[in-house]
């Protein structure tokens, strides 16, 4: 099975949604935020948006990882411009994205709503819309609204990568 990124901004619900789709697929998951490194993590809960910079090693770490599950992984990542999501294609070009569209408002509720349990701070949201850059439109990519229950959303996703061919 094609690895697949569960995607979009913070608080729009990657984490939750990547769990129950791993359940349903069989596929193991892979958590982006596991995956930063010590100084990313202090400058996001500091309340510092990450640069380019500070994501390029994470980035690298979630390729290596995609590498490491050739059968398919389901991975967290909010992948917000589509250069980090270029690099990922081409550690596995049969990768897909599911884009989690959610607005400012809502984000920022769930955001704040979680800030005793996440490393991430609800000062960041209005950040992660700004380097947003939307994938709909590009190849292997599913937009979904994040506001939906989670029992619809892994349905739809389960459904869609289970369809081989796909846009």
């Amino acid at each position: 099975m094609e690895p697949i990124v569960i995607m979009g901004v913070a608080g729009c619900g990657k984490s939750s949604l990547g769990a129950v789709v791993a359940q349903a697929t069989g596929l193991p998951l892979v958590e982006g935020d596991d995956h930063h490194s010590a100084s990313n993590r202090e400058k996001m809960q500091s309340g510092v948006p990450l640069t380019d910079a500070d994501r390029d090693g994470w980035l690298t770490t979630l390729c290596e990882q995609l590498r490491a599950h050739p059968l398919g992984v389901v991975m967290t990542c909010s992948a917000l411009k589509r250069a980090y999501r270029t690099g990922l294609r081409q550690a596995a070009p049969a990768i897909r994205f599911v884009f989690m569209d959610i607005d400012r408002e809502q984000a920022q509720s769930r955001v704040a709503a979680r800030a005793h349990a996440h490393i991430f701070p609800s000062t960041l949201v209005d950040s992660q819309f700004a380097t947003l850059e939307s994938p709909v439109g590009e190849s292997g990519v599913l937009r979904v609204d994040a506001r939906a229950a989670l029992t619809q959303l892994q349905a739809e996703v389960t459904a869609w990568v289970n369809h081989k061919e796909y846009t």
